[in-house]
């Protein structure tokens, strides 16, 4: 399978979930290209983009991973390029 270059938007309103998404993470961490975190204070939320390159089947997996914790939304953004 050919892969991907995406970019996968986590947003993280309950802080408890922090441990289990960087678990996640770091399991993935083959195809992570980077990642930046800012904490929104004022808000009490966490920002994170996840730059990964990988098979679409790999970051959907991830993705849909960090969606199912509590808290968590994540959606991914493909570029177009092949």
């Amino acid at each position: 399978m050919e892969n991907r270059v995406a970019l996968i938007a986590v947003i993280v309103e309950k802080a408890d979930s922090t441990e289990a998404l960087n678990a996640i993470l770091h399991e993935y961490n083959s195809c992570i290209i980077g990642r930046m975190g800012i904490p929104y204070r004022k808000r009490e939320i966490g920002l994170i983009s996840v730059a990964v390159d990988a098979p679409s089947e790999t970051v959907n997996a991830l993705c849909g991973r960090l969606g199912k914790l509590p808290g968590v939304t994540a959606k991914a953004v493909y570029a177009k390029l092949k």
